[in-house]
């Protein structure tokens, strides 16, 4: 899937090896495993077809985003939308969900 970042340190972290999301280096690399998952994907079946990641959609006033596992207390933040090319996710952050 194509991939835009409404938070620009979140490319960064998946582009630089030398780079940290500022939440660790756990974090850090599960952030990077799930960019591979992300950009892997066919659409966002592929993401409630992997149960681990507890994609799902968010409610309040978030229900226009999605949520995806990091780790047990990290999640990352995203939005889907469409564009001439088809669907693109947009990165927005990570949180601590705890």
């Amino acid at each position: 899937m194509d991939v835009d970042y409404k938070d620009e340190k979140l490319r960064k972290v998946e582009i630089d090896p030398n780079e940290d999301c500022g939440r660790g280096e756990a974090v850090t690399n599960g952030f990077r495993k799930r960019m591979q998952s992300i950009r892997a994907a066919l659409d966002e079946r592929d993401f409630y077809a992997q149960k681990s990641l507890r994609f799902e959609k968010l409610k309040g006033s978030r229900d226009h985003e999605r949520s995806m596992r990091i780790n047990d207390q990290w999640r990352l933040i995203l939005r889907l939308e469409t564009d001439d090319e088809g669907r693109v996710i947009v990165l927005i952050e990570i949180v601590d969900y705890h």
